[in-house]
């Protein structure tokens, strides 16, 4: 009851006391816990609550006898800002942030940690997880303290230990014994699924899905917390904080190690006290249900408090090292030479771009990098990696040899469309170079071509992406990596520049058909273009959202095809009735077997 909301169920009567009313009503009202039910007293800490205690007629006497009331505090989560309250506790929908560093994708998440059932749920994960199991006793004690609790769920999100948790990874293209992460709109069903399989982990899920049920579980237990994005992070298997790359002369990545640079991470952020730690380290901690690397011999990390990533202290629990890699690592590329030579590429990306998650009380992006790591360049951050030893980034950075390389894109890129990609190539030394440039789309376009380039000049190269081609290699998130790899005939240096596109989706246009009030049935009205040259087959669209759709989707099928020229556009009358006022997110995801999954949604106000 210490670190969950508390639950007070009567058990029988005391000696002394004849019944009790515990309000559950007026109290949950007034604690925000009333959509979790008013049928028992759920209240939140730091916050006065009303019982009634009537006592036998005679049994009691003022003056003579005493009656005492013990009740344990501690406002060990507890936040002073009424709208981050409702933002990172009360909030049942959300942003979570994809796509690329130069191209953020917002994406609309439902949390529904109010829904029916799920705070039961939620409990029940706790009490699945092998702590209980080993030691009921101890576990349940050590429910009173945030930092437990959320390294617990950090574990128990995943199932890598094969410990009954709520989800399995898959970093396939194929999902067919289960659920493509790209299906889930909200965390109610996987954890619904879960429950309801006696706790058989649910198929399948990616970063976003990890860290979206664990913001969900969390948010039902009263701890504050928020889903962030790492744009460019690092997963630095050996902890010498340096990811090392190594790619032939065609351009194509060699598996050497099992170091990795995702083009985004996401994790999670937990409001807290750390009294287990010297002052300074209260706030924001980063926990990252997504299985990487075991931690203490268990697929968890964290919490860690982010003061301590920003000022490089690592040996902080929990998982200082491992987080400050994702944010702060060194690349080291190599170009492997067919006789076998290897050489330093000169190679400008950079770890731990825009970390991004949701505004409070809005639904803009808000940079958070700054609470990570101090400015690029600043004394600051050197001696963070002073403290961190980091030696790579103490070093002076490799020399450009006066060639330069950069990846420009089109204005727009849409899904369906044909568009032209380039390579600019500058040569800002004193003499001509001869080159060889590498000028590829990973599984698609290949483009290599021996060039001159003539002193304090560039040249820009084009690569042709057609529809034609890239359809059916593009990922389900819409992502094309480029890389372009130029290597110096003279010298054998070599310069590599790599970047990820997101191509866009079309727009679905969401219209509410009548006034929305409270228990008023409503027509959501989603129309959709199709954007490419060829028919789209097995169309439905979906709308799912926290007490608008009676706690799980509502879909509407489509067997007929839907041409580009004929019939260009998908539409569907869908119909809900909501159950709760306020401002909702009714969330909108469209599926065919070309345009994969699109999303969209629409904040609606709900009257009473």
């Amino acid at each position: 009851a210490e670190l969950r909301n508390l639950q007070i169920t009567e058990q029988g009567q005391m000696d002394d006391i004849g019944s009790w009313d515990l309000a559950c009503e007026f109290n949950n009202m007034d604690h925000h816990t009333e959509l979790n039910g008013t049928d028992r007293l759920i209240v939140r800490r730091g916050q006065p609550f009303t019982v009634s205690l009537s006592l036998r007629s005679g049994s009691y006497q003022p003056g003579t006898h005493q009656l005492c009331i013990t009740a344990d505090t501690g406002d060990a989560v507890y936040m002073d800002s009424k709208d981050k309250l409702e933002e990172y506790v009360l909030a049942q929908d959300g942003i979570i942030y994809r796509g690329d560093a130069k191209y953020p994708v917002p994406l609309p998440w439902y949390f529904g940690q109010f829904e029916d059932s799920i705070l039961d749920i939620c409990l029940r994960i706790l009490d699945v997880n092998p702590k209980y199991q080993r030691n009921p006793g101890k576990d349940c004690s050590g429910r009173r303290n945030p930092v437990y609790v959320t390294r617990v769920l950090s574990a128990m999100v995943n199932s890598n230990d094969r410990d009954n948790g709520v989800l399995v990874g898959c970093w396939k293209n194929s999902f067919e014994d289960g659920i493509s992460p790209m299906s889930w709109k909200g965390s109610v069903n996987i954890l619904r699924n879960w429950n309801s399989t006696s706790c058989m982990s649910v198929r399948y899920g990616q970063c976003w899905v990890f860290a979206a049920v664990a913001c969900t579980v969390s948010r039902a237990l009263g701890i504050p917390c928020r889903v962030v994005t790492n744009y460019l992070s690092a997963h630095d298997t050996n902890t010498n904080l340096v990811i090392e790359r190594y790619y032939d002369e065609k351009g194509q990545l060699l598996n050497s190690t099992r170091d990795m640079i995702w083009n985004y991470h996401c994790w999670v952020e937990s409001w807290m006290t750390r009294p287990d730690l010297k002052a300074g380290f209260d706030g924001w901690q980063a926990s990252d249900p997504t299985p990487q690397e075991k931690s203490e011999g268990v697929y968890c990390c964290g919490p860690v408090p982010l003061q301590a990533i920003k000022e490089g202290e690592l040996t902080l629990k929990y998982d200082a090292p491992f987080v400050f890699a994702e944010v702060n690592a060194d690349l080291e590329t190599y170009l492997k030479y067919k006789d076998g030579s290897m050489k330093r590429l000169y190679d400008k990306s950079k770890v731990g771009q825009k970390i991004s998650t949701k505004s409070v009380g809005s639904d803009q992006r808000e940079d958070i990098t700054h609470l990570y790591k101090y400015a690029e360049g600043s004394d600051e951050e050197r001696e963070v990696f002073q403290k961190a030893n980091h030696q790579n980034k103490l070093l002076k950075q490799q020399d450009n040899t006066g060639l330069h390389i950069t990846i420009k894109v089109s204005a727009e890129m849409r899904k369906g469309c044909d568009f032209d990609v380039f390579a600019l190539v500058t040569n800002s030394t004193s003499v001509d170079k001869k080159c060889r440039l590498v000028f590829a789309s990973l599984y698609l376009n290949y483009n290599v071509l021996k060039m001159g380039v003539y002193m304090c000049a560039e040249r820009k190269v084009p690569l042709r992406l057609n529809y034609s081609k890239y359809c059916n290699a593009i990922t389900q998130d819409n992502l094309i990596r480029l890389g372009a790899l130029l290597i110096d005939y003279s010298t054998r240096d070599a310069i590599l520049d790599m970047r990820t596109i997101v191509l866009e989706n079309p727009e679905i246009c969401i219209r509410i058909l009548g006034e929305p009030k409270v228990n008023r049935r409503l027509a959501a009205e989603v129309t959709l273009q199709n954007p490419l040259s060829e028919p789209l087959e097995a169309c439905c669209f979906s709308i799912e959202g926290a007490n608008l759709t009676g706690n799980k989707p509502i879909t509407e099928m489509y067997v007929v095809q839907f041409a580009y020229v004929k019939d260009p556009e998908v539409k569907a009358k869908i119909y809900f009735t909501p159950t709760h006022c306020g401002v909702r997110k009714l969330l909108v995801d469209f599926n065919s077997d070309k345009l994969g999954h699109v999303k969209g949604f629409r904040n609606v106000i709900i009257g009473k």
